[in-house]
């Protein structure tokens, strides 16, 4: 399947970010560092949620071309598909997560303590232990996911059609299962990852391509 002119800029755009966050984490072969520092894995994750949003764009672009006919499509599994750790190759994902409602958790600052005043002593108790350790960013952690999205994301780039393909039949598994409430693509308002200011080349990518698959949408008419 060729690529349109467009599409294949941006997907040889993508492919060359991807390569650069490889290269950041000394990524080969599959095999990389099971620890890094959590600077490092701030500074992957500023670029790799973007991209894995602008390539959920074209694999949606690309799908809306794609026809189903009389296609066979096996039926929704009963439980968690790809649970533990038999998946030889990770799976990019085709949906955007869902949008979270109520805003971030707060994080008590300090534990309560109470104080008890004696002949001359005053004696402070502070109540359900002390609070964990705020995370430096120097600290190591696992970067087991992290290096699974970026095998996925590369896998997804390697080819794209063939993507567009799985997410036909996805959608079409979903439109056939009762049981399934039907969840769009896209998540409204921005993408996962959209910054208002530009911080990086892939910022510039994301917006390209969340307005050429909005223009794709057919209008709202509720």
């Amino acid at each position: 399947m060729l690529l349109p002119a467009t599409i294949d800029e941006d997907q040889k755009a993508l492919a060359r970010i991807v390569a650069g966050l490889f290269a950041m984490l000394g990524l080969s072969a599959g095999v990389g560092p099971r620890l890094i520092a959590r600077s490092l894995y701030r500074s992957v994750c500023l670029v790799l949620r973007p991209a894995e949003s602008a390539v959920r764009r074209l694999i949606f672009v690309l799908s809306l071309g794609i026809r189903t006919g009389n296609a066979r499509v096996r039926p929704m599994p009963s439980g968690i598909a790809g649970k533990g750790a038999t998946m030889a190759r990770p799976c990019f994902r085709l949906f955007d997560p869902r949008l979270r409602l109520g805003g971030k958790a707060r994080v008590a600052r300090a534990a309560p303590r109470i104080s008890f005043f004696g002949e001359g002593d005053v004696r402070t108790v502070t109540l359900g232990g002390a609070l964990p350790r705020k995370p430096e960013v120097d600290d190591e952690i696992n970067a087991a996911a992290l290096l699974r999205r970026l095998e996925s994301i590369k896998s997804a780039l390697d080819d794209l059609p063939r993507q567009a393909r799985r997410l036909k039949r996805a959608l079409l598994r979903r439109s056939r299962s009762p049981r399934l409430k039907m969840q769009g693509v896209l998540r409204p308002g921005y993408p996962p990852g959209h910054r208002i200011r530009r911080r990086h080349e892939i910022d510039d990518i994301l917006r390209r391509c969340h307005q050429r698959a909005r223009e794709t949408l057919p209008p709202d008419t509720s």
